[in-house]
Protein backbone atom coordinates (compact mmCIF):
# COMPACT_ATOMS: atom_id res chain seq x y z
CA UNK A 1 0.00 0.00 0.00
CA UNK A 2 1.07 3.83 -0.55
CA UNK A 3 0.40 6.88 1.40
CA UNK A 4 0.42 10.13 -0.83
CA UNK A 5 1.19 12.38 2.24
CA UNK A 6 3.22 10.31 4.80
CA UNK A 7 3.49 12.95 7.49
CA UNK A 8 -0.66 12.87 7.65
CA UNK A 9 -1.81 11.64 11.07
CA UNK A 10 -5.45 10.52 8.78
CA UNK A 11 -2.63 8.93 6.40
CA UNK A 12 -0.35 7.23 8.89
CA UNK A 13 -2.85 6.01 10.76
CA UNK A 14 -4.16 3.99 8.23
CA UNK A 15 -1.27 3.04 6.63
CA UNK A 16 -0.56 1.10 10.80
CA UNK A 17 -4.12 -0.15 10.15
CA UNK A 18 -3.11 -2.41 7.43
CA UNK A 19 0.81 -2.67 7.72
CA UNK A 20 0.60 -6.15 9.56
CA UNK A 21 2.51 -8.53 6.50
CA UNK A 22 2.47 -5.78 3.94
CA UNK A 23 4.79 -3.44 2.30
CA UNK A 24 4.01 0.08 3.55
CA UNK A 25 5.51 3.19 1.08
CA UNK A 26 5.29 6.62 2.78
CA UNK A 27 5.44 9.48 0.13
CA UNK A 28 5.84 12.86 1.46
CA UNK A 29 7.66 16.22 1.86
CA UNK A 30 11.67 16.27 2.15
CA UNK A 31 12.47 15.18 5.60
CA UNK A 32 12.92 12.83 8.45
CA UNK A 33 9.99 10.47 7.88
CA UNK A 34 12.00 8.46 10.94
CA UNK A 35 8.74 8.32 13.80
CA UNK A 36 6.56 7.45 10.74
CA UNK A 37 8.33 4.41 9.89
CA UNK A 38 8.78 3.11 13.05
CA UNK A 39 5.17 2.89 13.78
CA UNK A 40 4.29 1.09 10.77
CA UNK A 41 7.24 -1.31 11.31
CA UNK A 42 5.94 -1.67 14.98
CA UNK A 43 2.78 -2.33 13.16
CA UNK A 44 3.77 -5.04 11.68
CA UNK A 45 4.92 -3.87 8.18
CA UNK A 46 7.21 -6.26 6.51
CA UNK A 47 8.95 -3.47 4.31
CA UNK A 48 8.38 0.42 4.50
CA UNK A 49 9.85 2.13 1.91
CA UNK A 50 10.03 6.30 1.57
CA UNK A 51 9.94 8.19 -1.36
CA UNK A 52 10.14 12.39 -1.34
CA UNK A 53 7.12 13.55 -2.85
CA UNK A 54 5.86 17.13 -3.61
CA UNK A 55 1.62 16.85 -4.54
CA UNK A 56 2.04 20.54 -6.30
CA UNK A 57 4.25 19.05 -8.58
CA UNK A 58 1.76 17.33 -10.68
CA UNK A 59 4.48 17.08 -13.74
CA UNK A 60 6.42 14.11 -11.61
CA UNK A 61 3.64 12.81 -10.44
CA UNK A 62 3.24 9.56 -13.33
CA UNK A 63 7.20 9.26 -12.72
CA UNK A 64 7.18 8.85 -8.84
CA UNK A 65 3.91 6.18 -9.02
CA UNK A 66 6.51 4.28 -11.80
CA UNK A 67 9.29 4.44 -9.64
CA UNK A 68 7.26 3.23 -6.57
CA UNK A 69 6.31 0.01 -8.35
CA UNK A 70 9.35 -0.36 -9.71
CA UNK A 71 11.29 -0.84 -6.44
CA UNK A 72 7.90 -2.50 -4.65
CA UNK A 73 5.78 -3.90 -7.09
CA UNK A 74 1.91 -2.55 -7.81
CA UNK A 75 0.30 -0.56 -5.90
CA UNK A 76 -2.60 -2.05 -4.23
CA UNK A 77 -4.09 0.81 -2.40
CA UNK A 78 -3.30 4.01 -2.64
CA UNK A 79 -4.86 6.64 0.17
CA UNK A 80 -4.41 10.09 -0.70
CA UNK A 81 -3.74 11.99 2.82
CA UNK A 82 -2.32 15.17 1.58
CA UNK A 83 -3.73 18.70 1.51
CA UNK A 84 -3.65 21.85 3.37
CA UNK A 85 -6.48 23.97 5.31
CA UNK A 86 -5.45 27.19 4.49
CA UNK A 87 -6.23 30.87 5.87
CA UNK A 88 -9.16 31.66 4.94
CA UNK A 89 -8.95 35.61 5.41
CA UNK A 90 -5.49 35.67 3.36
CA UNK A 91 -6.84 33.84 0.42
CA UNK A 92 -9.85 36.14 0.30
CA UNK A 93 -7.45 38.90 -0.44
CA UNK A 94 -4.65 37.16 -2.03
CA UNK A 95 -5.10 35.59 -5.41
CA UNK A 96 -1.86 33.63 -5.47
CA UNK A 97 -2.95 31.83 -1.70
CA UNK A 98 -6.26 30.66 -2.98
CA UNK A 99 -4.78 29.69 -6.07
CA UNK A 100 -2.33 27.67 -4.04
CA UNK A 101 -4.72 26.22 -2.25
CA UNK A 102 -7.07 25.12 -4.66
CA UNK A 103 -4.24 23.80 -6.67
CA UNK A 104 -2.87 21.58 -3.55
CA UNK A 105 -6.62 20.01 -2.51
CA UNK A 106 -7.64 19.81 -5.98
CA UNK A 107 -5.69 20.13 -9.28
CA UNK A 108 -3.05 18.11 -7.43
CA UNK A 109 -5.30 15.30 -5.95
CA UNK A 110 -7.65 15.10 -9.52
CA UNK A 111 -4.16 14.64 -10.48
CA UNK A 112 -2.95 12.00 -9.07
CA UNK A 113 -6.04 10.67 -8.89
CA UNK A 114 -5.56 10.33 -12.70
CA UNK A 115 -2.23 8.70 -12.79
CA UNK A 116 -3.50 5.80 -10.14
CA UNK A 117 -6.67 4.99 -11.53
CA UNK A 118 -4.88 4.53 -14.86
CA UNK A 119 -2.42 2.15 -13.58
CA UNK A 120 -4.83 0.17 -11.77
CA UNK A 121 -7.62 0.07 -14.23
CA UNK A 122 -4.89 -1.28 -17.12
CA UNK A 123 -4.23 -4.20 -14.49
CA UNK A 124 -7.85 -4.64 -13.10
CA UNK A 125 -7.64 -4.18 -9.54
CA UNK A 126 -6.48 -2.11 -6.76
CA UNK A 127 -8.19 0.16 -4.44
CA UNK A 128 -7.85 3.95 -3.95
CA UNK A 129 -8.97 6.24 -1.42
CA UNK A 130 -9.86 9.97 -1.42
CA UNK A 131 -9.80 12.38 0.97
CA UNK A 132 -13.23 14.61 0.37
CA UNK A 133 -14.73 16.76 3.18
CA UNK A 134 -18.28 17.79 4.12
CA UNK A 135 -17.32 20.97 3.78
CA UNK A 136 -17.46 20.54 -0.04
CA UNK A 137 -20.96 19.67 0.20
CA UNK A 138 -22.72 22.61 1.04
CA UNK A 139 -19.65 25.15 0.68
CA UNK A 140 -19.90 27.85 3.88
CA UNK A 141 -18.53 31.76 3.17
CA UNK A 142 -16.77 31.38 6.74
CA UNK A 143 -14.24 28.83 4.66
CA UNK A 144 -15.43 29.03 1.02
CA UNK A 145 -11.83 28.83 -0.74
CA UNK A 146 -10.90 25.11 1.10
CA UNK A 147 -14.79 24.12 0.63
CA UNK A 148 -14.88 24.58 -2.71
CA UNK A 149 -11.56 22.97 -3.35
CA UNK A 150 -13.21 19.79 -1.52
CA UNK A 151 -16.31 20.23 -4.00
CA UNK A 152 -14.16 20.26 -7.01
CA UNK A 153 -12.29 17.18 -5.51
CA UNK A 154 -15.88 15.42 -4.56
CA UNK A 155 -17.15 15.85 -8.21
CA UNK A 156 -14.06 15.09 -9.65
CA UNK A 157 -13.62 11.75 -7.58
CA UNK A 158 -17.47 11.08 -7.96
CA UNK A 159 -17.52 11.15 -11.96
CA UNK A 160 -14.28 9.03 -11.75
CA UNK A 161 -15.90 6.17 -9.28
CA UNK A 162 -18.23 6.41 -11.66
CA UNK A 163 -15.65 5.58 -14.61
CA UNK A 164 -14.05 3.07 -12.79
CA UNK A 165 -17.23 0.77 -12.31
CA UNK A 166 -17.15 -2.58 -13.54
CA UNK A 167 -13.35 -2.36 -13.57
CA UNK A 168 -11.84 -4.03 -10.92
CA UNK A 169 -10.44 -0.51 -9.54
CA UNK A 170 -12.58 0.53 -6.39
CA UNK A 171 -12.64 3.89 -5.19
CA UNK A 172 -13.29 5.09 -1.90
CA UNK A 173 -14.63 8.88 -1.42
CA UNK A 174 -14.04 9.58 2.82
CA UNK A 175 -16.14 11.93 3.26
CA UNK A 176 -15.43 13.05 7.02
CA UNK A 177 -16.61 16.48 9.25
CA UNK A 178 -14.13 17.97 11.61
CA UNK A 179 -10.98 16.22 12.04
CA UNK A 180 -9.39 17.09 15.89
CA UNK A 181 -6.02 16.95 14.77
CA UNK A 182 -2.66 18.95 13.77
CA UNK A 183 -4.25 20.55 10.64
CA UNK A 184 -7.54 22.13 12.94
CA UNK A 185 -5.24 23.06 15.84
CA UNK A 186 -6.47 26.43 17.80
CA UNK A 187 -9.76 25.53 16.02
CA UNK A 188 -13.36 24.95 17.79
CA UNK A 189 -14.20 21.86 17.33
CA UNK A 190 -17.90 21.32 15.11
CA UNK A 191 -20.56 18.53 15.64
CA UNK A 192 -19.89 15.21 15.28
CA UNK A 193 -15.96 15.89 15.37
CA UNK A 194 -13.98 12.64 14.93
CA UNK A 195 -10.12 12.33 15.50
CA UNK A 196 -7.55 10.59 13.19
CA UNK A 197 -7.87 7.16 14.41
CA UNK A 198 -12.12 7.33 13.88
CA UNK A 199 -11.47 8.24 10.44
CA UNK A 200 -8.88 6.05 10.22
CA UNK A 201 -10.90 2.98 10.99
CA UNK A 202 -13.38 4.02 9.26
CA UNK A 203 -11.67 3.84 6.32
CA UNK A 204 -9.93 0.69 6.82
CA UNK A 205 -13.44 -1.40 7.31
CA UNK A 206 -14.49 0.34 3.93
CA UNK A 207 -11.27 -0.73 2.60
CA UNK A 208 -11.67 -4.12 3.53
CA UNK A 209 -15.60 -4.22 3.20
CA UNK A 210 -14.89 -4.00 -0.91
CA UNK A 211 -18.39 -2.19 -0.91
CA UNK A 212 -19.59 1.39 -1.39
CA UNK A 213 -18.04 4.72 -2.50
CA UNK A 214 -19.48 7.18 -0.27
CA UNK A 215 -17.99 6.83 3.28
CA UNK A 216 -19.36 9.81 6.06
CA UNK A 217 -17.55 9.77 9.22
CA UNK A 218 -19.49 9.80 10.97
CA UNK A 219 -22.63 8.50 9.67
CA UNK A 220 -24.68 10.77 10.79
CA UNK A 221 -23.45 14.12 8.81
CA UNK A 222 -25.10 12.34 5.85
CA UNK A 223 -28.32 13.16 7.06
CA UNK A 224 -27.54 16.34 8.28
CA UNK A 225 -26.07 17.76 5.20
CA UNK A 226 -29.15 16.19 3.34
CA UNK A 227 -31.25 18.53 5.20
CA UNK A 228 -28.37 21.44 4.74
CA UNK A 229 -28.77 21.67 1.48
CA UNK A 230 -32.54 23.17 2.35
CA UNK A 231 -31.13 25.60 4.91
CA UNK A 232 -31.92 29.31 3.42
CA UNK A 233 -28.76 31.22 2.31
CA UNK A 234 -29.76 33.92 4.26
CA UNK A 235 -29.22 31.72 7.36
CA UNK A 236 -26.43 29.35 5.70
CA UNK A 237 -23.85 32.59 5.22
CA UNK A 238 -23.88 32.74 9.19
CA UNK A 239 -22.65 29.43 9.49
CA UNK A 240 -19.39 28.75 11.38
CA UNK A 241 -16.99 26.27 9.08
Amino acid sequence: MAVFGGRSEIGLAVATRLAPGATVVLAARPGSLAEAVAACEEAGAQRVEVFDFDADDIAAQADLVTAIEDRVGPIDVAVLAFGILGDQAIAERDSMAAAALLHTDFIAQAALLTVLADRMRQRGLGTIVAFSSVAGQRVRRANYVYGSAKAGLDGFASGLADALHGSGVHLIIARPGFVIGRMTAGLSPAPFSSTPDQVADAVVRRVRSGRGVELWIPWQLRVMFAVARFVPRALWRRMPR
